[in-house]
């Protein structure tokens, strides 16, 4: 028998000594490990043989294009707009037949070719290029570029936002043929607004408007933006919608498809998954469809020959961007308008300060209904004081009172009742316990706060106030009103056995319910939308959120309680909203009257007073006491910056999920707030980058955290 039998016989025999003399004779070797390609010696592209290249590193000293040779093998994927991968951090003294080598493999990509580079060394060559698909175009380079300067960011990390991650089976199909442009819709509901049906033949025309958008309470904003979109597709030009979350999208996506027909639109939300993603996100680019619906990620969507953009709800939180450089889609539709010069819609049943400056310098134009037709589509609000709490012993102790009892009793006779409650978490700022009139700072007009339950200091610039006293009405003594919202829930519940309790929150978030007798208990934001409307919607505990320490705890609070209330059906079918608050405070008075423009307004001539944002630009600066110091000290600001602080910020908790920017646990960070006033904005953003682009390029210690026009800045 021969050895190759006994081996067939025995397969295992000797295969240990075998694999051990395989790894020895690999380890003693002295040929060298393979390496990928430098294209050492090979020749270049005869016409333009460099290829400017913009690294995937987000450093800020590293903001710039980096120069490449074109080797002849991949002149012809290597085009502009195309993934490369390239080397980088090898330095100019690994040098070989004219081209430099080393360095790791990193992403990139390749933005132009060109004749010559303005560099003097040699260059390295192109590693290769990952797909021929041309993914970044100019005019969304050039939007990349303008956000980036705006938010003092680099461009790589705005590109990370931009472009989604490739997916090589959704970019080896086919996008399908365009579909011809649709005929131009019938103004529909949108008649019911004075300048509505004028501004969807301007769209329809190819004309270019802008409005701020106060819309109706009810169910019918998204047939409206899809009948915007229609008619911006009939004048042949594409649409981009941008809204809050995924069940916003959804019910415009549905309006869409009933309006116009599946194949004219594409869906961009993260639900869809990365291939369905990104196969919908190459369709827009390669111009297969035209109009584009979809949540934040989607504002920098390449729709070509962009006609509108158009946000829902601009106060709502998730539009701000938590990864660097922080961009808000309202700002980057913005952008997106006056470059492009395309239309601009922002819309909302309630009205942000920032869309009143807006129409208040004249850059949009205000579109809403009259008074009467406001009046007959909102619901009745009534609200509650101290004094009927007072009245009403046990209504006071379960914090609900009896007209409330009431509400739930005649809205269950007619179908579903929506009660809105604090989510956990909300923490109110001091105020004077005699008119409830915020306590701010003498310096600053930041907001007091109580560290230690005792003394009192400013939130924004950290001085201390040992003799704070109203400036309405002279008062001395301060509250903070915290209420219980979970228990009076529990009680509604336990008041009418007979009727289902549904919960919508942060756990489970219910996208509707039928048009049946049932108690929805939902946190802010969480609503679903009831078939029909509901019959009538209680607003509890309304000081947690008017009372929040945040400049826009009064704008953020009427705006979740519009947007609940606007779920409930009108008044001439009867449709209540009771909301308990105290009745004097403004945002209270503003949705009695359903004024959210009114309250607006306000705001912003307060603000403008104050110098507050929008009015003011404002950046904050985060970091350890000492890398936060230096960098203060070194940043060249504009003449006219003012510093407010630096002051603690709070730690982020134990065991629970640290953001992005939050303090390492066990370490404090500081905060300052550096103020510039209109038209200065821009030489804010460039002294803080060129400040951190410095500090960083020397290595110098932990680095900050910049943030432009900050959401939450207390």
């Amino acid at each position: 028998m021969s050895s190759d039998d006994e081996r067939s016989e025995e397969p295992d025999a000797g295969a240990p000594e075998q694999l051990a003399l395989i790894r020895e004779t690999v380890r003693r070797a002295k040929v060298p490990r393979a390496k990928p390609r430098t294209w050492r010696g090979a020749a270049l592209a005869e016409e333009l043989p460099v290829a400017r290249v913009l690294v995937n590193k987000g450093a800020l000293h590293l903001d710039q294009y980096f120069d490449y040779a074109v080797p002849e093998e991949l002149d012809a994927d290597a085009q502009p707009g195309v993934r490369v991968r390239v080397r980088f951090g090898a330095g100019g003294r690994q040098v070989r037949g004219g081209r430099r080598e080393g360095g790791g493999l990193i992403d990139g990509f390749l933005v132009e070719r060109r004749a010559s580079s303005d560099y003097q060394g040699a260059l390295a060559a192109l590693a290769y290029v990952v797909s021929p698909e041309p993914v970044l175009g100019p005019e969304l380079l050039a939007l990349c570029r303008a956000v980036a300067d705006r938010y003092a960011g680099s461009l790589a990390d705005v590109l990370q936002l931009a472009v989604p991650p490739r997916n090589g089976r959704a970019e080896s199909k086919a996008s399908p043929a365009p579909l011809p442009p649709p005929p131009a819709p019938s103004p529909g509901t949108w008649e019911r607004y004075t300048q509505g049906p004028g501004f969807l033949r301007a769209l329809a025309e190819g004309g270019a408007p802008r409005a701020v958008w106060t819309a109706l309470p009810g169910p019918h904003w998204p047939e409206e933006i899809a009948r915007a979109v229609a008619a911006t597709l009939a004048s042949g030009r594409g649409a981009l919608v941008v809204v809050p979350d995924g069940r916003a999208a959804g019910r415009v996506d549905a309006a869409l498809t009933t309006l116009l027909g599946k194949g004219h639109h594409a869906l961009l939300t993260a639900d869809s998954g990365p291939e369905k993603r990104y196969g919908q996100w190459l369709a827009v680019r390669r111009g297969s469809v035209r109009a584009v619906v979809g949540t934040r990620a989607a504002m920098f969507a390449p729709v070509a020959d962009l006609g509108l953009v158009a946000v829902w709800d601009d106060g709502d939180s998730s539009h701000s961007d938590d990864n660097a450089p922080f961009p808000h889609v309202r700002e980057v539709l913005e952008l997106r308008a006056a470059h492009g010069r395309c239309g601009f819609l922002l819309g909302g049943v309630n009205c942000t300060v920032e869309a009143a400056q807006l129409v208040e310098s004249g850059w949009a134009l205000p579109l809403r209904a009259d008074r009467e037709t406001l009046r007959a589509a909102a619901p009745l609000v009534r609200t509650v004081d101290d004094g009927e709490l007072a009245r009403d012993g046990a209504a006071r102790s379960a914090r609900l009172p009896s007209l409330a009892w009431q509400t739930v009793r005649d809205g269950l006779s007619g179908g579903p009742v929506l009660v809105q409650v604090p989510r956990r978490g909300y923490a109110p700022r001091l105020a004077c316990e005699r008119c409830r009139e915020p306590a701010r700072c003498r310096h600053c007009a930041g907001p007091l706060q109580a560290t230690d339950r005792q003394d009192l200091d400013c939130a924004w610039c950290g001085r201390a106030e040992t003799a704070w006293r109203c400036g309405a009405c002279g008062g001395v003594r301060l509250r903070a009103q915290i209420v219980g919202a979970r228990r009076t829930a529990e009680e509604l519940g336990r008041a009418f056995p007979a009727v289902p309790v549904r919960t919508s929150g942060r756990d489970h978030v219910l996208d509707s319910v039928p048009d049946q007798p049932a108690l929805v208990v939902s946190t802010p934001g969480a609503e679903p939308v009831a078939e029909g409307g509901y019959a009538a919607a209680l607003l509890l505990d309304g000081w947690a959120m008017v009372g929040r320490p945040d400049l826009r705890a009064g704008e953020e609070a009427l705006r979740r309680w519009t947007a609940a209330a606007a779920l409930v059906r009108g008044r001439s079918e009867g449709g209540t909203v009771v909301i308990v608050a105290e009745p004097t405070l403004r945002p209270v008075q503003a949705l009695v009257r359903w004024d959210p423009v009114g309250h607006a307004r306000r705001e912003l001539a307060e603000r403008a007073e104050l110098g507050f944002p929008p009015v003011s630009r404002m950046a904050s600066v985060t970091g350890p006491p000492e890398a936060l110091a230096a960098f203060l000290a070194t940043a060249e600001l504009p003449v006219q910056a003012e510093v407010l602080g630096p002051v603690p910020v709070p730690a982020t908790a134990a065991g629970r999920p640290r953001r992005p920017g939050d303090a390492p646990p066990g370490e404090v960070w500081e905060r300052a707030l550096i103020r510039v006033p209109p038209g200065r904005g821009a030489a804010l953003a460039h002294a803080l980058k060129a400040a951190s682009a410095a500090r960083t390029a020397r290595g110098s210690g932990d680095p900050v955290r910049i943030r432009i026009d900050p959401p939450d800045i207390g």
